[in-house]
C-alpha cells in the first residue's frame, strides 16, 4: 500500500464498511485507530451509528473507505440494521476474552444476510489480542465458523496495541478492488492479519480459485 496525502480528498472508489457486533468488543477502538491510531480508554458506548472516512491509496487508486460504527445494544438494532442494505463489506467484531461475544457472531451474521445488500464481504474480527491471558475463544474456533460460513477471513486485533487494525482494512479494501474486477498486486504483508499457523479464507466467485488453494488453516 501507497502512503496517503492527507491533503487529496478526491478518489477513484468508494466503499462502505459496517462494523457490526456486541457492545463492548472494541468497534469504537477499531476505527478510531484505522482513522488515528489512537487508543483510548473511557471509551463511550456508540449512540445508534457513527462514521468515519478515511483514504488509502492502494495500486495507484485512491480508495475511499466510509467506515460505519454501529451500537451492539438491542435498543438500537433497528436504526442499525437501516446501514446494513448499503454496505459493500463487513466487519463483525467479538471479543476474544468473552465467548459470549463470539456466539452472537452468528446471530450477527444472520441479520446481515437478511437486512444487508447481496453477496457483502465480510471478516470475523476478534478483537482485544492484547488480552491473552484471559482467552476464552480459541483462534481455530473463529477460524472454523469463517471458513463454514464462507467469510472472506479470520482475524485477530488489538486496537490498544494496534495489531493488525490497518492491515483489516486493507485487505477488506484489495478484495472489493478485486470484486469489483481490478487486478489488484499481492500485498506482501497480509500474513500479519493472521495467526501463524491460520491463512485467510477467501470467498465469491472471483475468489473460487484461491479459496481451494488457501484453506483456513487452524
Amino acid at each position: 500500500m501507497e502512503p496517503e496525502d492527507p491533503r487529496d480528498d478526491s478518489f477513484d472508489f468508494l466503499f462502505k464498511i459496517i462494523l457490526i457486533g456486541d457492545s463492548n468488543v472494541g468497534k469504537t477502538s477499531l476505527v478510531q485507530s484505522f482513522k488515528s491510531g489512537l487508543f483510548s480508554e473511557a471509551q463511550q458506548n456508540t449512540i445508534g451509528v457513527d462514521f468515519t472516512v478515511r483514504t488509502l491509496r492502494i495500486d495507484g487508486r485512491r480508495v475511499k473507505m466510509q467506515v460505519w460504527d454501529t451500537a451492539g445494544q438491542e435498543r438500537f438494532r433497528t436504526i442499525t440494521q437501516s446501514y446494513y442494505r448499503s454496505a459493500h463489506g463487513a466487519m463483525i467484531a467479538y471479543d476474544i476474552s468473552r465467548r459470549d461475544t463470539f456466539d452472537s457472531t452468528l446471530r450477527w451474521l444472520h441479520e446481515l444476510q437478511r437486512f444487508g445488500a447481496a453477496n457483502v464481504l465480510t471478516a470475523l474480527i476478534g478483537n482485544k489480542r492484547d488480552l491473552e491471558a484471559e482467552r476464552q475463544v480459541p483462534f481455530s474456533d473463529a477460524c472454523k465458523l469463517a471458513e463454514e460460513q464462507g467469510m472472506l477471513a479470520a482475524l485477530e486485533t488489538s486496537a490498544r496495541e494496534k495489531r493488525s487494525v490497518e492491515e483489516a482494512f486493507v485487505m477488506m479494501a484489495r478484495q472489493l478492488l478485486q470484486q469489483n474486477g481490478l487486478s489488484v498486486t499481492p500485498d506482501a504483508d497480509t500474513h500479519v492479519l493472521l495467526r501463524t499457523n491460520s491463512r485467510a479464507v477467501v470467498s465469491g466467485p472471483l475468489l473460487a480459485e484461491r479459496q481451494k488453494q488457501q484453506p483456513c488453516q487452524c
